[in-house]
Protein backbone atom coordinates (compact mmCIF):
# COMPACT_ATOMS: atom_id res chain seq x y z
CA UNK A 1 0.00 0.00 0.00
CA UNK A 2 1.63 3.14 -0.90
CA UNK A 3 0.58 6.66 0.57
CA UNK A 4 -1.42 9.02 -1.54
CA UNK A 5 0.94 11.27 -1.97
CA UNK A 6 3.77 9.41 -3.81
CA UNK A 7 1.38 8.11 -6.45
CA UNK A 8 1.51 11.42 -8.45
CA UNK A 9 5.17 11.40 -8.28
CA UNK A 10 5.74 7.43 -9.02
CA UNK A 11 3.43 7.50 -12.25
CA UNK A 12 5.16 10.87 -13.24
CA UNK A 13 8.78 9.47 -13.12
CA UNK A 14 8.04 5.85 -13.95
CA UNK A 15 10.35 5.05 -11.30
CA UNK A 16 9.51 2.05 -8.45
CA UNK A 17 9.42 2.88 -4.92
CA UNK A 18 13.18 1.85 -4.42
CA UNK A 19 14.84 3.83 -7.25
CA UNK A 20 12.55 6.84 -5.71
CA UNK A 21 13.90 6.37 -2.54
CA UNK A 22 17.36 6.45 -3.67
CA UNK A 23 17.09 8.93 -5.62
CA UNK A 24 14.54 10.98 -5.16
CA UNK A 25 12.71 11.30 -8.41
CA UNK A 26 12.83 12.61 -11.68
CA UNK A 27 16.15 14.05 -12.85
CA UNK A 28 17.81 13.36 -9.52
CA UNK A 29 15.69 15.70 -7.41
CA UNK A 30 16.21 15.73 -4.25
CA UNK A 31 12.63 14.43 -1.65
CA UNK A 32 11.38 16.99 0.64
CA UNK A 33 11.39 14.24 3.27
CA UNK A 34 13.75 14.71 6.42
CA UNK A 35 17.18 13.35 5.26
CA UNK A 36 20.01 12.24 7.60
CA UNK A 37 23.26 12.31 5.61
CA UNK A 38 24.74 9.05 6.20
CA UNK A 39 27.34 8.03 4.22
CA UNK A 40 27.26 4.95 1.77
CA UNK A 41 29.74 2.97 -0.29
CA UNK A 42 29.31 5.34 -3.12
CA UNK A 43 29.22 8.05 -1.30
CA UNK A 44 25.97 9.23 -1.96
CA UNK A 45 23.56 10.55 0.60
CA UNK A 46 20.80 7.64 1.51
CA UNK A 47 17.61 9.43 2.34
CA UNK A 48 15.96 8.28 6.22
CA UNK A 49 12.08 8.28 5.91
CA UNK A 50 9.98 9.23 9.01
CA UNK A 51 8.11 5.99 10.64
CA UNK A 52 4.11 6.13 10.28
CA UNK A 53 3.65 7.27 14.08
CA UNK A 54 6.20 10.45 13.33
CA UNK A 55 4.34 11.02 10.06
CA UNK A 56 0.82 10.79 11.49
CA UNK A 57 1.72 12.54 14.35
CA UNK A 58 2.76 15.74 11.64
CA UNK A 59 0.19 15.47 10.15
CA UNK A 60 -2.51 15.56 13.11
CA UNK A 61 -0.32 18.78 14.96
CA UNK A 62 0.46 20.74 11.78
CA UNK A 63 -3.38 22.15 11.02
CA UNK A 64 -3.83 23.04 15.14
CA UNK A 65 -1.99 25.39 17.40
CA UNK A 66 -4.81 25.55 19.94
CA UNK A 67 -7.74 23.91 21.43
CA UNK A 68 -10.67 26.88 20.49
CA UNK A 69 -12.52 28.03 23.52
CA UNK A 70 -16.08 28.78 23.34
CA UNK A 71 -16.51 32.49 23.39
CA UNK A 72 -17.27 33.95 26.49
CA UNK A 73 -20.34 36.27 25.11
CA UNK A 74 -21.39 39.92 25.96
CA UNK A 75 -22.26 40.36 30.02
CA UNK A 76 -25.67 42.18 30.44
CA UNK A 77 -24.36 44.07 33.86
CA UNK A 78 -27.54 43.25 36.44
CA UNK A 79 -30.00 46.07 37.64
CA UNK A 80 -30.24 47.33 41.15
CA UNK A 81 -34.16 47.81 40.67
CA UNK A 82 -36.12 48.82 43.18
CA UNK A 83 -38.87 46.42 44.20
CA UNK A 84 -40.65 49.14 46.34
CA UNK A 85 -41.62 52.86 46.07
CA UNK A 86 -40.16 55.10 48.18
CA UNK A 87 -41.64 58.65 48.63
CA UNK A 88 -38.96 60.33 45.95
CA UNK A 89 -39.85 57.50 43.59
CA UNK A 90 -43.38 57.88 43.92
CA UNK A 91 -43.73 61.93 43.36
CA UNK A 92 -41.25 61.28 40.04
CA UNK A 93 -43.82 58.73 38.71
CA UNK A 94 -47.04 61.30 39.40
CA UNK A 95 -44.88 64.02 37.58
CA UNK A 96 -43.14 62.26 34.82
CA UNK A 97 -44.92 59.64 33.57
CA UNK A 98 -48.44 61.10 32.97
CA UNK A 99 -46.69 63.31 30.67
CA UNK A 100 -44.98 60.72 28.41
CA UNK A 101 -46.35 60.30 25.55
CA UNK A 102 -45.98 56.38 25.48
CA UNK A 103 -46.37 54.77 28.80
CA UNK A 104 -45.25 50.87 29.10
CA UNK A 105 -44.10 49.06 32.22
CA UNK A 106 -40.67 49.11 30.16
CA UNK A 107 -40.51 53.09 29.90
CA UNK A 108 -41.51 53.00 33.64
CA UNK A 109 -39.06 50.20 34.65
CA UNK A 110 -36.34 52.59 33.28
CA UNK A 111 -37.19 55.85 33.83
CA UNK A 112 -37.80 55.15 37.91
CA UNK A 113 -35.39 52.39 37.68
CA UNK A 114 -38.49 50.18 39.67
CA UNK A 115 -38.54 46.16 38.53
CA UNK A 116 -41.48 44.68 36.25
CA UNK A 117 -43.65 44.12 38.11
CA UNK A 118 -44.00 47.43 40.20
CA UNK A 119 -43.50 49.33 37.09
CA UNK A 120 -47.28 47.33 36.19
CA UNK A 121 -48.81 48.14 39.53
CA UNK A 122 -47.99 51.92 38.92
CA UNK A 123 -49.49 51.93 35.34
CA UNK A 124 -52.73 50.59 37.21
CA UNK A 125 -52.55 53.37 39.18
CA UNK A 126 -52.30 56.12 37.50
CA UNK A 127 -55.23 54.25 35.31
CA UNK A 128 -57.17 54.34 38.25
CA UNK A 129 -56.40 58.09 39.00
CA UNK A 130 -57.36 59.06 35.57
CA UNK A 131 -53.99 60.14 34.48
CA UNK A 132 -53.07 58.10 31.48
CA UNK A 133 -55.21 56.35 29.14
CA UNK A 134 -55.35 52.90 27.17
CA UNK A 135 -54.50 53.05 23.63
CA UNK A 136 -56.39 50.46 21.20
CA UNK A 137 -58.22 47.71 23.38
CA UNK A 138 -57.00 46.57 26.73
CA UNK A 139 -55.21 43.67 27.60
CA UNK A 140 -53.33 42.19 30.12
CA UNK A 141 -50.41 40.93 27.83
CA UNK A 142 -49.61 44.22 25.96
CA UNK A 143 -50.38 47.25 28.63
CA UNK A 144 -49.97 50.47 25.70
CA UNK A 145 -51.03 53.63 27.97
CA UNK A 146 -50.60 57.37 26.37
CA UNK A 147 -50.83 60.58 28.24
CA UNK A 148 -54.79 61.85 28.96
CA UNK A 149 -55.60 64.38 26.74
CA UNK A 150 -57.63 67.19 27.88
CA UNK A 151 -61.36 67.19 26.89
CA UNK A 152 -62.19 63.56 26.50
CA UNK A 153 -63.82 61.23 28.79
Amino acid sequence: LKPFWLKPLLAQANLGPSRKRLFGGPLGERPTTQRAAAPSIMGANKVVQKSKEAKMKAAMAGGRSKKKKWAKGKVKEKLANMVMFDKATYDKMMKEIPKAKLITPAVVSERLKVNGSVARQAIRHLEEKGLIQVVGEKSAKMLIYTRKVGGED
